[in-house]
């Protein structure tokens, strides 16, 4: 049940009534009058204790600042606890439900609800309905806080919302990401509605999405906990039977789903690349995400849609089979792979001349090589190379062949701080000079797309567009395997 605090079920369990705030800074006086001395200033969602009415003022005791005084009838609702008052308070609860900023009113309502209503009916479809709508509202305003700006005059009243919630006992997790907090609800009722066989698909669907929030996982929390998370995550979202679901609500899950078994494709991978797990969880997040039909979805997924493409597409060389290194013939580079110091993968780039004992080239990686990802063009002087350092973001290593020797060089998804981003090798241009590159990524809150014509020498861009069909170099030398197996070309 809704852990209420103890000044408001003392507020609940009054015999004359209690009332609950639905205006943002109520007045609360001393007396029945506008020009009297204002006690406090009221938020939505408060409840207060009624003792009494004069005029058009009812006179109120506020248990959580311990004061008494008076407030306009018209600033607040009156509620009766009774179980014949139940199905009253839940029609308002579901007139409520989606108004924007109404999100601790409508906490307020269901607490009141929760207290109205008999055990019985809180464990059938009516029970599944307020647990939802509660779970909704707490999210929602979680939502809000984390994008309010700082310094705003809207941040006073969205601080005041998230009191009066936690004055009903929910509980929401604060976490500092790039300068900005985050907000995020526990979500205690959501996992309600998950264990409630009252609950339909569409409120199964709502549950398990708010509860796998990407943006709520924690940034400080350690790599073999987030793999439990994950595994967990990924266990939520099975519950939730997507046959029935409008397109769109599927589309959210299958969604989710990808981006959740691609990161824990990443986390087994970081334990061991020959885990037959990760091939089998990159799988899973490639079936999900290609089972779910763009056209569908609304224009306010098409960010999570593009995210969750990149999240997929950073472990997809999870499902291609490493081959066996053969051994270097002439003047063509191979490439090998090493342990080095502990967590440290070693690329060494081996030809004929030079073993694996004095390799061309030495560099290791706390990142995840994807050995099989390897391309040599045609001239040998260039070898490309998929490595993954962050979970959802793929750098493409580029090995030339220069005058001084060979070098190594990475390239990037984007030039901003690693959010969630994929740099992927498209194709050699024939004559050595040129490679083609697409790479996409959303970073300091903006998304981009490229198709790139790269030279070799210093991995600068020539010719860049969003539009692959205006490259002819892209036209013309795309590598196939790339074109069939990429997500760029969504």
């Amino acid at each position: 049940m809704l852990t209420v605090s103890t000044l408001a079920a003392a507020a609940l369990a009054t015999g004359m009534g209690s009332a609950i705030v639905v205006q943002d800074q109520a007045s609360l006086r001393a007396a029945p009058r506008d020009g009297a001395q204002q006690q406090a200033s009221l938020w939505q969602g408060e409840v207060l204790e009624i003792r009494g009415e004069r005029l058009d003022y009812l006179q109120v005791w506020d248990h959580k600042r311990e004061r008494g005084g008076f407030i306009r009838a018209s600033d607040v609702r009156r509620v009766a606890l009774t179980e014949a008052d139940a199905p009253a308070l839940l029609a308002v609860l579901r007139f409520v439900q989606d108004t924007p900023g109404a999100e601790a009113l409508g906490i307020g309502l269901a607490a009141a609800y929760l207290q109205a209503a008999s055990a019985r009916t809180l464990a059938g479809a009516e029970g599944a309905q307020a647990f939802d709508a509660l779970g909704g509202f707490a999210d929602r305003l979680a939502r809000r806080a984390s994008a309010a700006a700082p310094g705003k005059a809207s941040g006073a009243t969205l601080s005041a919302h998230l009191d009066v919630a936690s004055g009903y006992g929910l509980r929401f997790a604060t976490y500092e990401v790039e300068g900005r907090m985050q907000v995020c609800y526990e979500g205690e009722f959501f996992r309600r509605v998950l264990a409630m066989p009252a609950a339909d698909a569409p409120q199964r669907a709502r549950a398990a999405l708010a509860l796998t929030r990407p943006e709520c996982v924690d940034p400080d929390l350690p790599a073999h906990e987030r793999a439990r998370l994950y595994a967990w995550q990924a266990d939520v979202l099975e519950r939730v039977d997507v046959t029935g679901l409008p397109p769109y609500l599927r589309g959210r899950v299958q969604m989710r789903r990808a981006s959740v078994w691609g990161a824990l494709a990443f986390q087994q991978a970081r334990k061991s690349m020959a885990d037959p797990a990760v091939a089998a969880s990159a799988a899973r997040a490639l079936a999900e995400f290609t089972g779910v039909s763009k056209s569908e979805l609304p224009d306010e997924d098409q960010s999570a849609y593009n995210d969750a493409a990149m999240r997929v597409s950073a472990v997809r060389w999870a499902l291609a089979p490493v081959a066996a290194a053969a051994p270097a013939a002439g003047a063509r580079p191979t490439l090998l792979t090493e342990p080095g110091a502990a967590g440290e993968t070693c690329v060494l780039l081996v030809d004929a001349q030079h073993g694996a004992k004095a390799p061309l080239l030495r560099r290791c990686t706390y990142g995840l090589v994807w050995a099989a990802s390897a391309s040599t063009n045609r001239e040998g002087t260039a070898v490309a190379l998929a490595v993954q350092p962050l979970e959802g973001w793929r750098e493409l290593w580029v090995l030339r062949k220069t005058e001084g020797g060979w070098l190594a060089d990475v390239l990037p998804p984007a030039a901003t701080a690693p959010e969630t981003g994929v740099a992927e090798w498209a194709g050699w241009v024939p004559g050595g000079q040129l490679m083609l590159v697409a790479r996409e990524a959303r970073g300091q809150g903006r998304y981009r797309k490229s198709f790139e014509v790269v030279r070799l020498d210093g991995l600068a861009t020539e010719r860049v567009t969003g539009d692959v069909s205006a490259l002819p170099l892209f036209q013309r030398w795309q590598d196939p395997a790339w074109k069939r197996q990429s997500l760029s070309l969504r």
